[in-house]
């Protein structure tokens, strides 16, 4: 109310009050109005102005809901049944956006370019979803700013692994510090999977069934890598000098089923001189019989029985003795087809005979002919 005239400020009519009390009107409006967009929110979720939190949790939506506030720092959508992450699901670019959660989901493809509207982006999780197609420009063209990539139980089984590569060396992804493969039923993993992450501090690939490691972990620089609970039979030379190259790593290992032989004698020998696998205690032979259940760190030299020159002699003499056995049985199994064919050979030779023996006489026929002169005047009046 105006203290002049009793009237409303809009109404106002005191001199020199009228234009402030408009201009009070018009920012209370937009004061107003600003309040109800940044309190705005979709109706299956829940929002917090203050935490700027969005929460969109066992709501069984079928796509990312419209209308998040463009502030939002952290979004969960959680527990639904959104089965495809198109590009632009996000919706107009959230700008402030720094924690997603997408976990739970039973979400199958990610298409190309899904979260390069989130540009600020540093924690993403897309745990516990059935990802069957992962495109590899995903994450987008330029860097991104993400941190911290959570794929633990997220894909559909281990034939995605070529998918999952592709997208890891997009580039996009030259900031992650830390990525979680945990309990994907990972079988093995491309040559350089992680080449293009230069910053990975944090890697989990622990319960998967990863068999072998070839060039994994070059030109990267680990704190932690969790190994544990996967179907690693040995650590081959040039996977033991990719993890000895790197000064602070702490590496698990355990629940492995270690092959005791000739094949792990450089792991022995690095596990003996390293401080860097930190459950080095806890390693177990699954294999051979003679050393099951028995901890590697245990293990003597003499153990492994990589008697290389007295197995080889062993080998030959072996190969010797079958290669006689082998022509032994030839000889045997050529007499006896011989015994059975012993008729029918011998009427062979026996035709074979009368032919050259026809041929010789008729070839002694046509000498003495041609050797004897009156016989050939004859042959030649016989002939006119």
């Amino acid at each position: 109310m105006c203290g002049c005239c009793g009237l409303p400020l809009t109404l106002c009519r005191c001199p020199g009050l009228g234009g402030r009390a408009v201009l009070g009107a018009i920012s209370l409006a937009l004061l107003l109005a600003s309040g109800r967009a940044l309190s705005s929110c979709p109706s299956s979720c829940e929002c917090s102005e203050p935490a700027k939190t969005v929460k969109c949790v066992n709501r069984e939506l079928s796509s990312i809901p419209s209308g998040i506030p463009a502030s939002v720092r952290t979004l969960f959508i959680t527990g639904n049944n959104i089965s495809r992450l198109e590009r632009g699901a996000f919706g107009q670019s959230l700008q402030q956006l720094l924690t997603l959660s997408l976990s739970g989901n039973r979400i199958r493809a990610v298409d190309s370019l899904v979260f390069a509207s989130l540009p600020k982006l540093q924690q993403l999780d897309l745990s516990n979803n059935r990802i069957s197609r992962l495109q590899a420009a995903a994450f987008g063209a330029a860097p991104l700013s993400l941190r911290e990539l959570n794929l633990s139980r997220a894909l559909l089984n281990g034939s995605v692994v070529e998918q999952l590569s592709e997208s890891l060396q997009s580039g996009s992804l030259s900031n992650l510090r830390q990525l979680q493969l945990a309990e994907n039923d990972l079988f093995y993993l491309p040559a350089r999977t992680f080449s293009r992450l230069p910053s990975l501090q944090h890697l989990e690939l622990r319960n998967n069934s990863i068999v072998e490691l070839r060039e994994t972990f070059r030109n990267l620089t680990l704190r932690t890598l969790d190994l544990s609970s996967n179907a690693l039979k040995r650590l081959g030379n040039s996977t033991l000098s990719e993890l000895a190259s790197q000064p602070n790593i702490s590496i698990k290992l355990r629940d492995n089923p270690f092959d005791c032989d000739c094949g792990i004698e450089e792991l022995l020998t690095w596990l003996q001189s390293t401080q860097k696998v930190v459950d080095r205690e806890s390693l177990l032979c699954a294999s051979p019989e003679s050393l099951r259940n028995k901890p590697i760190l245990q293990l003597k030299h003499s153990d492994l029985k990589c008697t290389v020159q007295g197995d080889m002699e062993s080998v030959l003499q072996t190969s010797y003795v079958f290669l006689g056995i082998v022509l032994a049985l030839i000889g045997v199994i050529f007499m006896f087809v011989l015994y059975l064919n012993r008729k029918g050979i011998k009427k062979w030779l026996y035709n074979v005979r009368d032919a050259c023996r026809d041929h010789m006489e008729g070839y002694h026929y046509r000498y003495e002919i041609n050797s004897d002169p009156r016989l050939t005047n004859l042959s030649s009046n016989s002939d006119a």
